[in-house]
């Protein structure tokens, strides 16, 4: 698929289903006689934080573009995409438009903790395999949820690993702890406040909602001096506050999490304004680890050049677990016989080994540290070895 068509799907309608790839439903055959199988993508192709719904479509447009190149597999695939915004509320529609087509016998996405807490009883409700390639907020392991996995582990991990670096490496004594209000950043924050607390460090924790004016939250940070900020929520809230911080003279340490990882951050904060923050994530930088060259290169190639983004590997290795069930069943594969089989897919992964645990959690504790210097982020590596004594 060229680009074009790939950014018109990107910068579609909210709620809007496109379908990429070949015509024709599941169990019908493509113009090579082969049976044709669609995989779907739920996440923000619009909105304030669509980049990271983009770097997720493009590992799934990745992986699909090399399989339909394989030879030897016996089906074809195609996409179908919903765009939910990243919003909680428009979760279930985009869902329920996936579930309604009958050629989708899989879900890569919902890429945001919000959107997955309110699409995925629909999934379960239809039988509907749906795998997150980044959904973290730990409550959702145990609402109940049937079909549903996720490639990143739960904040439980993250969570934890940050406050090991701000506590054994920063040596902070007073964290200020502020969240979005979002089912993504309280569960973060919950998470690092409680463990930071354990480390015998102190809590300042507030919450606000995501606003265009962050000049009274600065103030309120500045006023409790923290050692150190750490943000829990997406890089377009983060862009503005880290601009007010910066405005009012802050000098602790600004640290968020996954949801803040990409360089939109710095093209929105500003350069000199993202310089220094630090960023946690419970995933690697496939475009720079040697380990994933040939991903990364493969991942150019499709999407005329572009790097691989956060959560593009993760997606990417979701859509390759997705197609090994689908290899596994044949041509006869089905809703729910894909959904029965997921749970036992065990294979190498871009980012890790892939399988998971009998909750759907995958089997990863690994959490990453990145930092924004000279207008880039860059990868400092896994927290445990960096705070290893």
């Amino acid at each position: 698929m060229g680009v074009a068509g790939r950014r018109w799907v990107a910068l579609g309608a909210v709620g809007v289903v496109v379908a990429v790839g070949l015509g024709g439903c599941s169990g019908q055959h493509g113009g090579d006689g082969r049976t044709e199988f669609a995989i779907g993508f739920q996440g923000p192709l619009s909105g304030d934080d669509q980049q990271l719904g983009i770097n997720a479509y493009d590992g799934l447009l990745t992986a699909v573009d090399l399989a339909n190149r394989r030879a030897g597999l016996p089906f074809r695939l195609r996409i179908v995409a919903a765009d939910d915004q990243g919003s909680a509320a428009q979760g279930p529609a985009a869902a329920q438009r996936l579930i309604d087509n009958p050629s989708v016998l899989g879900v890569v996405g919902p890429v945001f903790s919000g959107t997955a807490r309110s699409s995925e009883p629909l999934y379960s409700r239809a039988g509907l395999l749906s795998v997150s390639p980044s959904a973290t907020s730990p409550s959702l392991t145990d609402l109940g949820f049937t079909t549903f996995y996720r490639l990143m582990a739960p904040d439980t991990v993250q969570g934890a690993g940050a406050a090991e670096y701000l506590s054994r490496v920063l040596h902070t004594n007073r964290v200020f702890s502020l969240d979005d209000r979002s089912e993504y950043g309280r569960g973060l924050s919950g998470v690092l406040e409680g463990a930071l607390s354990d480390h015998g460090v102190t809590v300042i924790h507030d919450g606000v909602e995501p606003t265009t004016d962050y000049a009274a939250e600065a103030a309120k940070i500045i006023q409790a001096h923290p050692d150190a900020l750490y943000y829990a929520g997406y890089y377009s809230e983060l862009a503005p506050l880290a601009r007010a911080l910066r405005s009012k003279g802050f000098t602790g340490t600004i640290v968020s999490g996954d949801g803040a990882n990409d360089d939109q951050l710095i093209r929105q904060a500003g350069a000199g304004n993202a310089e220094g923050i630090l960023l946690t994530c419970a995933c690697r930088d496939a475009g720079s680890d040697p380990g994933a060259a040939g991903f990364a290169a493969e991942y150019r190639s499709v999407n005329s050049g572009i790097r691989p983004g956060t959560y593009s590997a993760e997606a990417y290795d979701a859509t390759n677990a997705i197609i090994d069930v689908l290899r596994r069943l044949g041509p006869g594969a089905t809703r729910r016989a894909v959904a029965a089989n997921f749970g036992a897919v065990d294979l190498p992964g871009v980012t890790k080994r892939i399988r998971f645990r009998g909750d759907g959690d995958v089997d990863s504790t690994d959490v990453y540290l990145y930092e924004v210097r000279g207008g880039r982020r860059l990868t400092r590596g896994a927290i445990d070895a960096l705070a290893r004594p």
